[in-house]
This record gives structure tokens, sequence and C-alpha cells, in this order.
């Protein structure tokens, strides 16, 4: 499909998406919404609420004993809008298998949702851009914290998917993308997979925050691995990186390099696939890689 055929396809799914209120077979009472969250979920660990935004796949329903896999999707508000039409789409034409897409948002506003993201998916305090973050987003000095990745998935496991799990007719096939420090908070959870969830769409990943620590032990810890012939113990893994061509150089570089050392590890285990989408900055790829993450992740063989 070429990058124009992508194009119309997110511009015809966004007019139905518009043009028509759409129904979900649920456990609980279904609802008519656009963009309104399904639920609001009260997180212990993270001591704020979460928004869940839910897209179902063409044939659920409540009435049989079928169960889907599901694909945790950050930045859910914003990124929901794109998914779900995409994802309804798909299935209902065979193109992807299955899927339950659960967008995680967090805050209410641009501000709160910015702020929260600051901290939820950085995988370590950098001080200077919490202090950059203050200024850009007009905030008293010490408002923008950084470094809780480690708690946000804490939880994601504990919490989130426990209650999706509950309440809809999920197995234990999970997926999780997202997109820049989105992106970076995926590439963690990979790189610290435990099988947990065994599909990846890392897309404009952030890799170079706090001066490419995250990136540097990433790439350590994979050349080890491929040195010494250590197997990485996890289950079969399907991953789908991404970035945009204009993008700043230091995405694309740390992207490559994070793909490449990937690539260079050889394992039955890691389905990996790379792109870069030409002509595309970090804002004009966000819906065709989206798109392409679907497809890649679920897409029928």
């Amino acid at each position: 499909m070429t990058k124009s055929e992508l194009n119309n396809l997110f511009l015809t799914t966004l007019l139905l998406l518009i043009f028509s209120n759409t129904s979900f077979g649920q456990k609980i009472e279904p609802k008519e919404r656009i963009t309104e969250h399904d639920h609001s979920i009260a997180s212990k660990i993270m001591e704020r609420d979460y928004q869940l935004y839910i897209s179902f796949p063409s044939g659920y329903s409540t009435k049989d004993t079928i169960s889907y896999p599901v694909l945790y999707v950050l930045d859910g508000s914003r990124s929901f809008q794109i998914f779900n039409p995409i994802n309804k789409r798909f299935s209902s034409i065979g193109k992807i298998k299955d899927v339950i897409v659960v967008g995680i948002g967090s805050g209410l506003d641009a501000q709160s949702w910015a702020i929260n993201r600051y901290f939820d998916y950085t995988i370590s305090v950098d001080t200077l851009s919490e202090r950059k973050a203050d200024k850009k987003y007009g905030v008293p000095k010490g408002t923008v914290k950084t470094g809780g990745a480690g708690r946000f998935l804490e939880s994601i496991k504990n919490e989130i998917v426990p209650y999706i799990d509950k309440h809809y007719k999920t197995n234990n096939d999970r997926g999780i993308t997202g997109h820049s420090l989105g992106g970076l908070f995926t590439a963690f959870c990979l790189i610290n997979s435990d099988g947990y969830f065994t599909r990846f769409g890392i897309n404009s990943p952030s890799l170079y925050w706090d001066d490419d620590e995250f990136l540097n032990q990433a790439v350590t810890e994979i050349e080890n691995k491929n040195d010494n012939k250590i197997e990485w113990n996890i289950p079969p893994t399907k991953v789908f990186i991404s970035v945009g061509e204009l993008e700043s150089s230091s995405m694309v570089t740390s992207m490559v390099k994070l793909s490449t050392n990937l690539v260079d590890y050889e394992s039955d285990k890691l389905d990996l696939e790379w792109y870069i989408f030409e002509n595309e900055t970090h804002r004009s790829v966000i819906p065709i890689m989206l798109f392409k993450t679907l497809s890649v992740l679920y897409g029928k063989e």
C-alpha cells in the first residue's frame, strides 16, 4: 500500500468516525460516543486517575466464549481517535486479527496531560528537562517531575490490566505502543521484557532522553547477549519500530541505532520490523505510524 493510499484510508476512517455513532458489545452497558472515555480508574500506585478508551473488534459479543488479545495504547485520549476507526474497519474486512484496543489517558486538559506523561513515560530523572518543561507549560518551578516509568509499568500490570481483564473478554496476548516519550516507555518495556507484553509498537521513541542513558544501556545489553550468545528469555515477540524522516537527527539516529542492534541479535523469538517514513515530521507521521503499528503487530499472515 502506498503512502497516498495510507493517507486516504486514514481520512476515510476519520470521516466514518465523525459521521457515525458506534455502539460496542461489552460486559457492562454499552454506550455511544466518539471520544468520551469508557472508564476512569483511580491508581493508588500513581496517585492519579487514568481514563480508559476501549475499541472492540467488529465481532465482539458477550454471547460467546471467544477471548481477545489486547493492545494498550499510550496517550490514549489522542491516539484512540485514530486507532478506533482503523481497528473497527480492518477487523470487519479481515485485514487484522481481532483485537481489543485500550487507550490509556491521563489528564483531561492539554497541560495536565503533558505534565503527567513527563513523569509516567520517562525512565530516569532529568532535572534539566524538568525545568525546561516548567517554563514551556507556564507552571511553577518544580511542577514537572520525571523518572516514573517503573511505577507506571507497575500500575499498568497491577491496576489497569486487571481492571480490563475483569470487565472484558481478554486473554494473555498483550501488546503496548506509544509515540515520542510513549515510544521511549514502550522501548523500556521491551528491553526489560519478562513476557508480560509480547507485541511492541515503538514509534518516534525519545531514546535520546537523559543524554542517551537508556539507549546506551539497551545497546550494551543487546550486544552482551549477542557476543556471549546468551538467549533472551522471552516468549515469541513481535516488534515494530518507526520514525519520520524529517524528525530531529537525534530522534532518527537513536531509533536506527536501537533497531540495527536488535536486528544483529539473532533469535527465532524476536520478529522485528523497522521503518523510516519518508517526508514525515514528528507530528505528521502519527496517523500513518499508528496505522502501520496495528497492521504489523496484528496483520493476518
